[in-house]
């Protein structure tokens, strides 16, 4: 197997090497997004060398993977997960490496999906499939759809927001100053994240579907 693999790789002018840097980036981060930098530009051009390639290895370990090519981005989900764009797997072993979430994340993200809808639906969209909004926006809608409006303390929201940058859901669309401080770019990776279900969820309003911040639980799952 492994003769046959780097015999296909010579094939492509691609080494072992290449290959293992490019399934470790994408099992580590979990996703990979051409826009994001020069080096995940060139993985996802290597992927595309190799797409069958990686494809069959995910297979062996029963993970699957969605690429969108609009959008220059793939994204790995666990056995089990439910994946918008993809059919649904006869497997529902989830748990292992399944992302986990904590309770302001899923909200967050829940409502990042809520309001580029939106946008789409008013056709605020750029050429990138991207949504620019304030964060002012952001807390509003944050606290009109959960009842709650994001964390007061500024370096408890920022991790908030880092957390979603490292999920590649959001960038900044500055790299200092006001404007990286007040606005952002919600990324169409938003979408083969959040499941209709759970948007629809999200929709009955805050009584019905918002988690209890008393409750005991430690950690969400988003699907």
């Amino acid at each position: 197997m492994r003769d046959a693999l780097e015999a296909a790789l010579a094939n492509r002018g691609l080494t072992p090497e290449d290959f293992s840097e490019l399934m470790i980036r994408l099992l580590d981060r979990g996703v990979l997004s051409r826009d994001q930098s020069k080096r995940e530009a060139e993985l996802y051009d290597r992927y595309l060398q190799v797409a069958d390639l990686v494809e069959d290895y995910l297979q062996v370990l029963r993970i699957r993977l969605l690429h969108e090519p609009r959008f220059h981005l793939l994204r790995l989900f666990p056995p089990g997960a439910e994946a918008p764009g993809l059919a649904d797997a006869e497997d529902g072993e989830s748990a292992a490496l399944r992302e986990r979430l904590n309770q302001q994340e899923v909200m967050l993200i829940l409502v990042l999906r809520a309001e580029y809808d939106k946008a789409l639906r008013e056709g605020a969209v750029d050429e990138l499939g991207q949504v620019m909004l304030s964060l002012e926006a952001l807390n509003l809608a944050h606290r009109n759809l959960l009842g709650r409006s994001l964390p007061d303390q500024h370096g408890e929201r920022q991790a908030l927001l880092r957390r979603m940058r490292q999920l590649r859901l959001i960038r900044n669309p500055a790299d200092s100053g006001a404007e990286a401080e007040a606005w952002l770019t919600v990324r169409p990776g938003i979408l083969s994240l959040v499941t209709d279900t759970a948007l629809s969820q999200l929709a009955g309003g805050p009584d019905d579907h918002s988690p209890d911040p008393d409750s005991d639980a430690d950690d969400e799952e988003l699907r």
